[in-house]
């Protein structure tokens, strides 16, 4: 075999194997594109939307207080019964009790709940060493008779740096449970004004019966904002079943007067009302958290006395509400032996400029109302 012939037969082969190599890569694509599944087009990604809440460090408290402020009455153990050998077959259970529809004449429960005052705590009795009697002189001819003074205990003078909330207007609904298990449905509208050193704050709550609109409570306050926050001039209420009283606030005399009553008390700094108070509060937490880690007492002048409202910081809650959950901070406060038996407490937004968020009120009996937020308008 001459060199000739040897390299045209190995060209020959070369040419056979590249051929083989193509055919084979030509039938491995075609058998992949019939048996592969074809690419989707790319989407465009879309935004994710994230919503973010301020969430502060809860101030440090005594370890003490803070049980204190945590302790709730707890219910009181069913007493458990031996159930007999031959036991009668069990009654059906009976339907859930739906909500009240309340008629006019029976809104009573609610409508004291929401405004009933307090009863002014028993005064402390110190004792000390006992004084020479006086004999008061003698009351002159045509003098007018004065007014007796109702001296409720003061705060002990603790200051408070205050920054009180933007103006704003809340709608709430208004959740009411008897203590015989009667549900009440109503609604409610609070005004937040502020601006030029005054305020002005409104409140009205009522149900919704079939064809209309059944106002229980109103509650009006204006004054000014000062070093020690929120200062009420005048406060007036209203129920459905009573006049309208208003409370009267002399800030240069130092006295609280009653339109109810003519009794008055003295005039502690930082003296608020019941429309004024969780506004008061946020104030607080505005000007500084750390504020909350102690016992935060508010004299509040009613209708007919004025009281000292001790609060304490719960702790941190995530509430569940129609603006979607919110991340707030409760304050209580717990009722008192030998002054008020309710519970008051107050959830305020950190993220919604300490905005009050929630309100409920716990009776002695067992009744409790709460109104919750539904929508904050700026």
């Amino acid at each position: 075999m001459t060199i000739v012939s040897f390299l045209s037969r190995q060209r020959r082969v070369a040419v056979l194997c590249a051929a083989t190599l193509a055919l084979h890569y030509v039938t491995i694509d075609w058998l992949g594109n019939r048996l592969g599944t074809p690419e989707r087009p790319q989407e465009p990604m879309r935004p994710m939307t994230v919503g973010a809440q301020l969430r502060l460090a809860l101030p440090e408290r005594p370890p003490v207080a803070q049980a204190q402020a945590q302790a709730e009455p707890a219910p009181k153990a069913a007493p458990v019964r031996r159930a007999p050998r031959h036991a009668p077959p069990a009654a059906p259970a009976p339907p859930p009790d739906p909500v009240a529809e309340p008629s006019a004449e029976g809104v009573a429960p609610l409508e004291e709940a929401l405004a009933e005052p307090a009863p002014a705590p028993a005064p402390q009795v110190v004792a000390t060493p006992p004084a020479p009697a006086v004999t008061p002189p003698p009351p002159q001819a045509g003098a007018a008779p004065q007014p007796p003074a109702v001296e409720s205990a003061l705060p002990a003078g603790r200051r408070f740096r205050v920054n009180p909330p933007p103006s704003a207007r809340f709608e709430l609904e208004v959740k009411r449970t008897d203590a015989n298990g009667t549900k009440w449905n109503g609604v409610a509208d609070m005004r937040w004004q502020v601006g030029g050193g005054t305020y002005q704050v409104g409140l009205d709550v009522g149900i919704s019966m079939l064809v209309a609109r059944v106002d229980l409570l109103n509650l009006t306050s204006e004054g000014t904002i000062d070093d020690a926050g929120i200062a009420p001039v005048k406060t007036t209420e209203k129920r459905r079943s009573r006049s309208m009283t208003a409370t009267h606030f002399d800030h240069d005399g130092k006295r609280i007067t009653f339109s109810a009553s003519t009794a008055s008390a003295p005039l502690a700094p930082g003296a608020q009302d019941k429309a004024t108070v969780p506004f008061q509060l946020a104030a607080i937490g505005r000007g500084d958290v750390n504020q909350f880690a102690g016992d935060i007492d508010i004299q509040v002048g009613e209708d007919r006395g004025a009281t000292v409202y001790r609060f304490q910081l719960v702790g941190e809650e995530e509430l569940e509400t129609k603006m979607g959950r919110l991340v707030t901070w409760r304050l209580a406060r717990p009722p008192r032996p030998g002054s008020y038996n309710a519970r008051l407490d107050i959830w305020l937004a950190p993220s919604l400029d300490w905005y009050p968020v929630q309100i409920r009120n716990t009776e002695g009996n067992g009744a409790v109302t709460t109104q919750t937020v539904t929508t904050i308008l700026h």
